[in-house]
């Protein structure tokens, strides 16, 4: 069966970069075009990255001598592929609009970006978690005037720490979440070399992370009415987001409260056997168990565990009742690899599965 042809738009930066490293051997697709701004086009994409390869594996051969292609030729990119992945760093008006024009060419669009997380008729999607969001699409290619064009979204990366774990939860009934997220520094695209100022050093600030991460959840576990996804109007959550000196892996520390309180046994139940639509279908990359949890105290560890299922998998533990809440867990997840590149990827593959591109 032949491979389909599929476009990285954005393809010079950290997140373009993984996606080119997790698609160099995919079963279902193959990179025929690269795209980035217009001051990398025309150049090899060896010469365009440079040194700024931020992989700790090397660039992959097939990608070396590409010719980059300026994003917004939109036509010429079209030509050489039937879906772009897209990771840009523009401004976030100009990121909808590029990405919208991209649909109305009738290239669907899977992407890594905030801009379109809120358009009522754009799928923001965890595979194992809404699938269901996908049926929206019609009424997006409805709007757009398409018959093949559309896009698809992946939700913030922080919050794919905690979310995995509260969803079989809550058919308990969740009151309140109060989560903290630890962000490892590749979230802001960075290396320890490009940013040395992290080295033994806290951020308590992340803009726009917090209200991310209070708010896309809601809209995760939303529902499709009249052709818009209409946002859970619970539970109440509140965050603070704190950059932290490690290179990949976001780790949350979460207070829940219930309505009806479950026992210990109960929560790790329900971790151990929530599974999705990836795992039914055996998507490339879907990890064979979603959730997976640590009896040792001292994990899960950004270090050790974040590369679980290759960092597609989510980790938690220390599940212990609380105080002032009912319980309080710790959660990982690779944040570049289930929370950006890796996540689109599955979408990408669940797109494909469920007959979207055709």
């Amino acid at each position: 069966m032949s491979k389909m042809k599929v476009g990285v738009i954005g393809a010079t930066g950290m997140v373009g970069q993984r996606f080119l490293t997790l698609l160099a051997d995919h079963p279902y697709f193959e990179v025929s075009v690269l795209a980035a701004s217009a001051r990398s086009a025309g150049k090899t994409y060896e010469e365009a990255v440079g040194e700024r390869w931020k992989m700790t594996t090397p660039m992959p051969e097939q990608y070396k001598k590409m010719v980059v292609l300026d994003a917004a030729e939109i036509a010429a990119v079209g030509e050489k592929c039937s879906f772009v992945f897209c990771a840009v760093d523009m401004k976030k008006e100009d990121i909808r609009a590029l990405e919208e024009a991209y649909a109305k060419a009738e290239i669907p669009v899977v992407s890594n970006n905030s801009a379109h997380r809120w358009t009522p008729d754009v799928p923001m999607v965890i595979p194992e978690i809404n699938d269901e969001h996908l049926e929206v699409i019609a009424a997006q290619r409805a709007r757009l005037g398409t018959k093949r064009g559309f896009i698809a979204v992946k939700p913030n990366c922080s919050i794919q720490s905690y979310v995995p774990a509260l969803t079989p939860l809550r058919k308990y009934g969740i009151k309140e979440v109060v989560a903290t997220t630890y962000q490892a520094i590749s979230g802001a695209g960075k290396t320890f070399r490009e940013w040395p100022e992290m080295i033994d050093n806290v951020i308590p600030y992340i803009g726009g992370e917090e209200e991310k991460s209070e708010q896309e959840p809601l809209r995760v576990w939303g529902k499709v009415e009249n052709g818009e996804i209409v946002k859970a109007d619970a539970p109440l959550i509140t965050t603070q987001c704190i950059r932290v000196p490690v290179t990949d892996g976001h780790t949350a520390a979460v207070f829940v409260r219930f309505e009806n309180k479950p026992t210990k046994e109960d929560i790790l139940d329900a971790w151990k056997n929530f599974a999705g639509k990836p795992q039914e279908l055996k998507l490339p990359h879907a990890p064979e168990q979603f959730i997976t949890y640590f009896e040792e105290d001292n994990r899960p560890q950004a270090k050790l565990d974040r590369d679980i299922y290759d960092g597609m998998g989510v980790t938690v533990g220390r599940l212990r009742e609380d105080t002032l809440f009912d319980y309080k867990f710790v959660g990982l997840s690779h944040n570049t690899l289930r929370g950006a590149a890796g996540g689109a990827v599955l979408i990408a593959e669940l797109l494909y599965r469920e007959g979207y591109f055709d």
